[in-house]
């Protein structure tokens, strides 16, 4: 019974955060906008070279979609923030971290899998095979979601602070960077002949922490904010 209430708990929110996104399309639609002219951007500006657009691909392409990820990270727990649901979230019975947990899962919904839906056809402009194309997006799957979890602990530290983009920036960029490595890291292992097993396998070691530690931080950030 209790996982039944946990469980509808968070379709509540997902629900909720739907609801809400489709009433904002544009700030739904702005970091998939981003992610496509920032990666489109380089092919025009390099030029034809394919051997170069190669070697360029995977770190550009995971590059644009952490940047374009970042976008709707400060408006997280910011519109609940202002209208003072959160603060009601923080005194119901229904665990904080678990709404946490719903409302990571609802930015990876809505900002992360669009990217990584949208990649392999970007991946094209780059020249990539369908086997990396593959591999990038399983990158993405994997990755994405614990880009959510991560800059939901910086969202709820910024709530509030003027000046709150930048600063979020500054924290969660330097925790960005193990996944940017190994989720580009794995295409291109895969391109030079090398087995990209363990990047995957380190990907998913980091999405598995970070859904089992950012929920803790991240209710604990919560709670200072809302102090």
């Amino acid at each position: 019974m209790k996982k039944l209430g946990m469980t509808s708990v968070m379709l509540a929110v997902l629900r909720r955060e739907v609801a809400v996104a489709m009433r904002q399309k544009g700030e739904v639609l702005t970091p998939l906008v981003f992610f496509v002219v920032i990666a489109s951007l380089f092919p025009l500006g390099v030029g034809p070279e394919s051997a170069l657009l190669l070697r360029m691909a995977p770190g550009v392409l995971w590059v644009s979609a952490l940047l374009a990820a970042m976008l709707s990270l400060q408006r997280l727990f910011a519109t609940d923030y202002a209208d003072g649901s959160l603060e009601q979230m923080a005194l119901s019975s229904t665990p904080l971290g678990l709404l946490v947990v719903a409302k990571a899962l609802s930015h990876f919904l809505l900002s992360g899998l669009p990217l990584v839906l949208m990649a392999p056809v970007l991946g094209l402009q780059f020249g990539l095979e369908p086997r990396s194309l593959g591999i990038l997006m399983l990158t993405l799957l994997l990755g994405t979601p614990t880009l959510s979890l991560i800059g939901s602990i910086g969202a709820a530290l910024t709530l509030g602070v003027r000046g709150a983009g930048v600063l979020l920036s500054l924290l969660i960029l330097p925790l960005y960077i193990p996944v940017l490595i190994f989720g580009a890291g794995a295409v291109e292992a895969d391109a030079a002949g090398l087995g990209f097993g363990g990047h995957l396998s380190l990907l998913a070691a980091m999405l598995v922490l970070s859904a089992f530690f950012t929920p803790l931080a991240t209710k604990t950030a919560l709670r200072i904010s809302l102090e």
